[in-house]
């Protein structure tokens, strides 16, 4: 989705439109842009940027506060288009999902048919664009989705070859895997193309980088991207959301919120059946692909947000203190050890216990929220 937070925004309130509309703290606050509309962009603003910062790059830019629950129905809105073209849909974050539509595109005729109608019913029922990147693997649907923004359509080529040439001149920073340290260190040593790096010496990058981040690259500037797309049977046995931020993250607390509003996601997400989760897990990964992974058990089998975050910000604090300094360009969340009923493994001789009564006062909460949600649409 073409700068989501903002559109959404400039929709609501359309003599906003064409203007610049930063979305995130105040122009005089301590924090940071969550994403700007691209009149505001013009100016150098961009998001994860200080928005005093912002303030001081476009002093007439419009400032308001997100409104997540706004977004996140647009978002639901979008994500059930999604499923129009594909039974596979891998969402990223709010406004990012891959699609698979190897077996669906002949539906359509063509995959340029099928995109295309995919843009105008996510226009229509939506109000805000998309931009669409169609490409054999996901890498490389990232990069031609970021082509032709706003409101565009790329194909990449299919074949190997015209792959390789097609990155050849492209920066390396456009590479998964290649935040600003490592493209600090690749430029050092001259590597600032993916041209530089398809033809490097991989013995040379492993010493620089790292044997797993020196493949991964390499691979990446070639446009190898082997994960494998989740399928149904997968989706069964976890349920996860990830976001990307488009530059390393040091700001604990945009990560923290990031990660608030992905539980949101996925507990929304993993309530459309009747199932509960024993584990919850995190993930953070750094521009050099170094990924942490932390999980933990719920204490009952649990399907509601609340029970959800707590164990979140649990694993987070523990990961990432207050005092501590890191950056991250992925973080995620989800559910798995999946289980088609509750347990309670202490009950009394006068009822369920205390903690199973609480998990099943949330759980109503959540329901009453879903069918809300559910009526906004």
């Amino acid at each position: 989705m073409d700068a989501f937070f903002a559109s959404v925004e400039q929709r609501d309130h359309p003599e906003w439109r064409g203007k610049p509309v930063i979305v995130g703290a105040g122009p005089h606050e301590r924090g940071v842009v969550s994403t700007c509309s691209y009149e505001a962009r013009r100016f150098g603003v961009h998001s994860a940027m200080p928005s005093r910062t912002a303030y001081a790059l476009c002093p007439n830019g419009i400032f308001v506060p997100p409104r997540m629950q706004a977004y996140q129905e647009v978002s639901d809105t979008a994500f059930e288009v999604f499923s129009h073209y594909s039974p596979f849909v891998e969402g990223v974050s709010v406004d990012e999902a891959f699609l698979d539509v190897t077996g669906t595109v002949h539906l359509f005729g063509d995959m340029r048919t099928l995109a295309e109608r995919l843009r105008t019913e996510i226009k229509s029922k939506c109000g805000v664009t998309c931009s669409v990147g169609l490409a054999p693997n996901r890498l490389l649907a990232k990069i031609a989705s970021e082509q032709n923004k706003p409101d565009g359509l790329f194909i990449m080529p299919f074949e190997t070859n015209a792959i390789r040439a097609f990155l050849a001149p492209k920066p390396v920073k456009i590479l998964w895997g290649v935040g600003k340290k490592t493209a600090d260190i690749l430029s050092r040593y001259g590597y600032l193309t993916c041209a530089d790096i398809q033809n490097a010496d991989h013995r040379f990058l492993e010493r620089i980088l790292g044997d797993a981040a020196a493949e991964s690259i390499r691979n990446h500037s070639l446009g190898i991207d082997n994960s494998p797309f989740p399928s149904e049977e997968a989706e069964e046995k976890s349920v996860s959301r990830e976001h990307t931020f488009a530059e390393d993250e040091t700001d604990r607390e945009t990560v923290r919120q990031t990660l608030l509003r992905l539980v949101e996601e996925v507990g929304f997400r993993f309530r459309k059946e009747q199932r509960w989760a024993r584990t919850g897990k995190l993930k953070l990964r750094d521009a050099a692909f170094n990924t942490i992974t932390r999980q933990a058990r719920f204490e009952l089998p649990a399907r509601d947000d609340i029970t959800f975050r707590h164990l979140m910000l649990d694993l987070f604090d523990k990961e990432w203190p207050p005092n501590r300094r890191r950056a991250v360009r992925l973080v995620g969340f989800g559910v798995t050890d999946i289980t088609d009923s509750p347990e309670d493994p202490q009950p009394s001789l006068f009822g369920p216990s205390p903690l199973a009564e609480q998990m099943k006062k949330r759980e109503r909460l959540a329901a009453a929220l879903d069918a809300l949600h559910v009526r906004r649409n």
